[in-house]
């Protein structure tokens, strides 16, 4: 699946990348935050011993920073969308002509999988159409 990046995205990768040397697969400008999808096994690269390099990127874009790690199996990457919330399991299923995606998890935990006014689960939907073209997700 390809993204389209606006200009903005585009500055924030390059800062992002610049000063992390982690490559990125994905930006997403939000009003409160910018969220990163960063390249399978960089995540380490990307926040930085004790957090130094996303603090420094938080300090260079005057926006706090989220970063995901992509996964190329649509169920590892599913999994690092919830972290730190363990999944009892994941099933993507096809529902007419889309895939979705049923994710089971404790009840305790459904409250933070869906964030304040539903912006987790929004993010995480956008995030997983965006790279594995599933069109929703299903918390159980």
């Amino acid at each position: 699946m390809s993204v389209k990046l606006d200009t903005n995205a585009i500055k924030y990768i390059a800062v992002f990348e610049g000063m992390t040397n982690a490559k990125i697969k994905d930006c997403m400008i939000e009003d409160t935050q910018i969220v990163f999808v960063v390249m399978e096994g960089q995540m380490g690269l990307a926040i930085g011993k004790n957090g130094l390099n996303v603090k420094e990127v938080q300090q260079a874009i005057g926006k706090p920073v989220k970063l995901f790690e992509y996964a190329t199996n649509p169920e590892e990457f599913i999994k690092k969308l919830f972290e730190p919330i363990e999944l009892k399991k994941v099933e993507i299923v096809q529902k007419d002509s889309d895939k979705v995606v049923r994710v089971f998890l404790d009840t305790h935990a459904k409250g933070k999988a869906i964030g304040k006014k539903g912006e987790n689960i929004q993010r995480i939907k956008t995030l997983l159409e965006r790279h594995h073209g599933i069109k929703d997700v299903i918390i159980r």
